[in-house]
């Protein structure tokens, strides 16, 4: 019976030898990897005819590709628009949703911008509306004449 017992024993004791703990790996927060945010700086375009008609763009790139800022048209004796701008570049090309005020009614339009040097050439084409949003029919058909180019400025004025 001795022996049945120290036998019993031996093959838990054994058995328990096998096993393994699972192993659980807690990651820190110090060493989750964050991503890099890269910001430039603000950049400031205008765009000036016969010193009445003036359109103001300010925009900020993020992560090389995503872009903010404000954008603003004011146009001698009509309504001008004001709002904010996000999207993205893709290759020279800035492509924006533009959340403006105009005559006290919110809308949303689609623009473009091709980027050539220290200017943006808008960029029009076919749109059409959805409610109170306005997008390009097809961006491949999109015209950039240079009927419109902002110049870059110095933000601070």
């Amino acid at each position: 019976m001795k022996k049945l017992f120290i036998v019993a024993i031996g093959m838990i004791a054994f058995a328990s030898c096998g096993k393994k703990e699972e192993e659980k790996t807690v990651v820190t927060e110090q060493e989750m990897e964050q991503p890099e945010i890269t910001i430039q700086d603000k950049e400031c375009y205008l765009w000036t005819s016969k010193g009445k008609d003036t359109i103001k763009m300010s925009i900020t790139t993020a992560n090389g590709g995503n872009v903010v800022g404000d954008l603003q048209y004011n146009f001698f004796e009509k309504d001008g628009s004001f709002g904010k701008v996000s999207g993205m570049t893709k290759g020279d090309t800035i492509y924006v949703t533009y959340d403006f005020e105009s005559e006290g009614m919110k809308s949303t339009r689609e623009s473009a911008f091709l980027k050539k040097g220290n200017t943006l050439v808008e960029g029009f084409g076919e749109i059409e509306t959805k409610g109170n949003a306005q997008t390009f029919k097809d961006k491949k058909t999109l015209k950039f004449d240079g009927s419109v180019t902002l110049n870059k400025v110095d933000c601070s004025k």
